[in-house]
């Protein structure tokens, strides 16, 4: 693992840039991507108004410049954006503007689903629980197929949350995989619940034959918050990347 394509600063819900950076050189990697959470437009859920990177990019522009100064590693001036299916071109007049180093797209809410807690909304049965399960992956499929992004995020993010974990099914994976073959846009290992909750990187590892049947390549992200998360994730990761069927390609590949 040489770049970390996942993190976020204080423009978003992390820690100060410069201590991310150098959480990054600590962990001896190469480079790092600073992807702070962008909501393009105002969404059920009050998100927009707590993410507000279309106003400040370039504030955190101008402080990438200056770390770039201050340090050998290679700093991305990236943004982790939520999809809505709706708001496709919104979304890319924004990104047609901020001209980010790339994108990771990912998908937090949909329709009435919140994806990023466990709300009482997802209701309590199984067929109920299913089907904001299956709405997730009805989003995660629009978001490959509208080639808006360089990478999708956490690509299974309902089993971060206790009320859907395990509500996946292999023909989810399956779908998002042969979507993912057809695209540009390449997905992540992420290590956000790696030592909390969840255990593991995500997608779940077991899965990962299903995309390396369609070809499909992963970056490696810790979707840090905080230096000590980066600092202990990136380890991780490298041990999962030694264990993984997927191709692993850096995000220069990506963008090549």
């Amino acid at each position: 693992m040489r770049t970390d394509v996942h993190t976020h600063t204080t423009f978003s819900d992390g820690a100060a840039l410069s201590s991310m950076v150098g959480a990054a050189a600590d962990a001896g990697l190469d480079g790092v991507g600073l992807t702070d959470h962008c909501i393009v437009t105002d969404d059920a859920f009050g998100r927009r108004a707590q993410y507000d990177l279309v106003e400040t990019y370039e504030r955190r522009r101008e402080l990438i410049e200056s770390a770039r100064e201050r340090t050998d590693l290679a700093l991305y001036d990236a943004a982790e954006v939520s999809f809505v299916a709706s708001e496709r071109d919104a979304t890319r007049a924004f990104l047609d503007t901020a001209e980010f180093d790339y994108t990771i797209g990912s998908v937090h809410f949909a329709g009435e689903y919140d994806y990023t807690s466990d709300a009482p909304h997802v209701g309590t049965d199984d067929e109920a629980r299913r089907a904001a399960v299956e709405r997730y992956y009805d989003a995660v499929v629009a978001l490959v197929e509208s080639e808006l992004f360089d990478v999708l995020g956490h690509l299974d993010l309902p089993e971060r949350l206790s009320t859907l974990r395990g509500y996946s099914r292999p023909s989810d994976y399956e779908r998002v995989a042969a979507a993912l073959a057809d695209a540009r846009t390449v997905p992540e290992i992420n290590a956000g619940r790696i030592n909390r909750s969840l255990g593991q990187p995500h997608p779940d590892p077991s899965v990962l034959s299903r995309f390396a049947d369609h070809g499909v390549s992963f970056v490696l992200g810790t979707d840090s918050h905080r230096p000590d998360e980066l600092t202990e994730r990136v380890p991780e990761l490298r041990d999962v990347a030694d264990r993984t069927p997927v191709e692993l390609v850096g995000i220069g590949d990506v963008l090549a």
